[in-house]
């Protein structure tokens, strides 16, 4: 699978460009985008900038990378929350050990 990333140009020197997304900035080879410019936004792929995006397009690309993110981080701290009411679980049901199923002990 491959996955390219809308990148803002920052920086332009020949064919090479500096990107930046998330706050990261990276060299990239621009050669295959002469046209892009210093705010335009290029798709990143393997450290080669492969067309320009509309800045449009590319907002709305940087958004779902960013929902997804937060999805997966809340996903993975419910992971981590569930151990830990299974803890719970089990302390109260040896504290009390009712059939949990009929409430009967």
């Amino acid at each position: 699978m491959c996955l390219a990333l809308p990148s803002r140009v920052v920086a332009r020197d020949g064919d090479d460009a500096v990107v930046e997304i998330g706050g990261v900035r990276k060299t990239v080879s621009a050669a295959l985008v002469p046209e892009a410019r210093v705010g335009d936004y290029v798709i990143v792929h393997v450290g080669h900038a492969i067309g320009v995006l509309d800045p449009d397009e590319a907002a709305r690309t940087l958004a779902l990378f960013a929902e997804l993110e937060a999805t997966e981080a809340m996903e993975a701290a419910g992971a981590a929350a569930a151990p830990g009411a299974a803890d719970a679980a089990t302390a109260a049901v040896a504290a009390d050990p009712a059939d949990p199923a009929t409430g009967t002990r």
